[in-house]
């Protein structure tokens, strides 16, 4: 229980720590590594690489990681909790979900709209080139609302279950996702089990997501009618089966459109919106997107807690 709480407060506090041996940049090189192997091994098999690839890293993450806080608890209980803290505040990212969307806004503020264009770049598919203020604003509350899910209730989610070698877990399948899971012609069929097995582990928390984020904006005095409206409404305009959960929720709270077509490596999108076109998408609007993101992290940890409590009552 208390790692938990100590790794959630050390992402409030600190952040994501840039640097080359970010654990989860570690768990990104080990797929890279074992992709080869099985392209090469199974050439004409890659919907079978790619689960193989899965199956793999999995393992390797889950076990390295049990194996390693056994270990230590071996030696001093105190220092296993104290490592599991840590490894736990590597899988959560509410701190760096803001200051992303923090680092776009701050051009905005400098009337620099070709820099927030450059900056949002680094955090967004989509064409960004020729977004005016008010589509880079959506940009940015669509980034926080739909990885609300998978950057911090998704690795809470599991923590509270089995600790951090199962947070560890999730972290490599959404890893293996973004770097496996795109519908071009390498990874049509490679990456076909990764995305899809990505898709079931965040099936559970996207929804939690969309709940805490109607619960949280009760508390904000935003408007949680329309949010459960929108909700319930929208929740599944998205070729995910996930990502519009956060998003429809957030839309509704905030009175605005999410989502719509836009340009890809030049290509024009279409996709279906969410939420309804009440408010327009200002500044204002970003820094409520924040709020409803720590209040919902907030919400994530106690349910982590809580699941935490439980399981270790049954065991």
């Amino acid at each position: 229980m208390m790692q938990i709480i100590i790794g959630f407060l050390l992402d409030l506090i600190i952040g994501d720590p840039q640097n080359p041996i970010h654990p989860i940049r570690l768990i990104g090189s080990l797929c890279s590594y074992t992709e080869k192997i099985f392209r090469k091994i199974l050439r004409n098999y890659l919907k079978l690489a790619g689960l193989l690839t899965w199956i793999i890293v999995v393992l390797v993450v889950f076990f390295f990681n049990y194996l390693l806080l056994k270990g230590v608890n071996a030696i001093s209980p105190i220092l296993s909790i104290i490592l599991e803290a840590i490894m736990i505040y590597f899988c959560i990212a509410t701190k760096a979900l803001k200051d992303e969307g923090l680092k776009v806004v701050k051009f905005i503020i400098n009337n620099d709209i070709k820099g927030a264009r450059k900056q949002l770049s680094y955090i967004v598919g989509r064409d960004t080139n020729n977004l005016d203020k008010e589509a880079i604003l959506k940009a940015v509350v669509e980034t926080v609302a739909e990885n609300m899910s998978d950057g911090v209730i998704s690795p809470l989610f599991y923590a509270g279950i089995v600790g951090a070698p199962l947070a560890f877990l999730y972290k490599a399948v959404n890893t293996m996702d973004s770097m496996f899971g795109y519908k071009n012609d390498k990874y049509i069929e490679f990456g076909y089990f990764p995305a899809k097995l990505d898709d079931v582990f965040n099936y559970i928390p996207a929804r939690l997501t969309g709940y805490f984020t109607i619960i949280v904006s009760f508390i904000l005095g935003l408007n949680y009618k329309n949010s459960l409206n929108i909700y319930n409404r929208d929740k599944r305009n998205h070729s995910s089966p996930n990502s519009a959960h956060p998003e429809a929720a957030v839309a509704g709270a905030l009175g605005v459109k999410l989502g719509g077509a836009n340009y890809y490596f030049g290509k024009l999108v279409e996709k279906p919106t969410i939420g309804d076109d009440l408010e327009r998408v200002d500044l204002n609007k970003v820094n409520m997107t924040n709020k409803i993101l720590y209040g919902v992290s907030i919400l994530g940890c106690t349910m982590a807690v809580i699941l935490n409590v439980i399981v270790s009552k049954l065991l």
